[in-house]
């Protein structure tokens, strides 16, 4: 099938990763480029800012600009014009997103791994629509790759090309698609878990009784039920959230807390307001713990 199957943002200097599409392929031949385009990542100042890796059935595009690459690997029939395409957009939306001395200041991979949710929304949609989005850029493109062409690289010989500029060693930096270890556990981290699963199970009792006498006598009652299943779920998920990495963290945290805070406000009348600023300020608590959570730093051996 001719598509995008995976995308990375790299720093130049060194090939740091920044962000990557969340991608898991275990086809031998993808996971074999993989290991290429991490090779090729540490040694692309030497490049053109255009470049193509041609394999039998994979190939890995690049494009430089300033800082940063953007990097994918496409099925070797899938339009060089389009691959470019696909690059450019991806490298605009990360230069709108990131200035130069974030970017600089990087200490670790994956120090923008939030940027994946664009990479993958960029992705799908080039895959799915076959570029509309990039009718207005390809015959710019088209003319650009026609008096500049993309330098071409063997895929088979960037292993081997990074190994001797390195000494041997490939790389320095984990593997391309990121795996994600948070930070450890806290004793206020564990605190805020318990007082979340209480705050649950209270819910969630006080829904199930609720519901009982609401389908039976009150049906006017429904709104109240809901009202309490829903920071049951709330509950859940953040633990969840504390527990494990997952994408738009801050977004879905402070939904959360709203959805708590919010259906306790309803509740008023049910709940005396003493119950409602314990429920919130657990909700309050569980929050900061997942922001300040973050993920922990890989080691520059890591991967290898």
């Amino acid at each position: 099938m001719s598509m995008i199957f995976f995308a990375c943002v790299v720093r130049v200097r060194d090939g740091l990763p920044l962000s990557a599409s969340t991608d898991f392929h275990l086809n031998q031949d993808f996971l074999e480029c993989r290991k290429r385009l991490k090779a090729l990542s540490s040694i692309l100042a030497r490049y053109p800012s255009r470049g193509t890796a041609k394999g039998r059935n994979l190939s890995i595009h690049f494009l430089s600009s300033g800082d940063i690459a953007c990097m994918a690997i496409c099925s070797s029939s899938y339009s060089t014009i389009m691959a470019f395409c696909f690059l450019e957009e991806l490298r605009w939306e990360f230069a709108a997103s990131y200035n130069t001395r974030s970017i600089n200041s990087a200490s670790r991979p994956y120090a923008f791994i939030e940027f994946d949710n664009t990479i993958q929304k960029v992705k799908q949609h080039f895959n799915s629509s076959r570029g509309s989005r990039a009718k207005g850029s390809w015959q710019r493109v088209e003319e650009e790759l026609r008096l500049q062409p993309p330098v071409q690289l063997q895929l088979e010989n960037t292993e081997l090309l990074n190994g001797l500029s390195n000494g041997g060693l490939a790389g320095g930096h984990v593997e391309v698609v990121p795996t994600y270890r948070m930070q450890p556990v806290t004793p206020l981290g564990i605190l805020s878990l318990v007082l979340n699963i209480m705050c649950g199970a209270l819910n969630l009792i006080r829904g199930v009784h609720l519901a009982e006498y609401s389908f039976q006598e009150d049906h006017e009652g429904i709104g109240n039920v809901i009202a309490f299943f829903l920071p049951f779920l709330a509950c859940v998920f953040q633990c969840y959230l504390y527990l494990f990495y997952s994408s738009a963290r801050k977004v879905k945290t402070f939904v959360l807390l709203f959805c708590v805070c919010s259906c306790n406000f309803y509740l008023y009348g049910l709940r005396n307001l003493w119950q409602i600023s314990f429920h919130i300020g657990v909700a309050s608590l569980s929050s900061y713990q997942i922001l300040t959570r973050q993920l922990l730093e890989k080691q520059p051996d890591c991967g290898v």
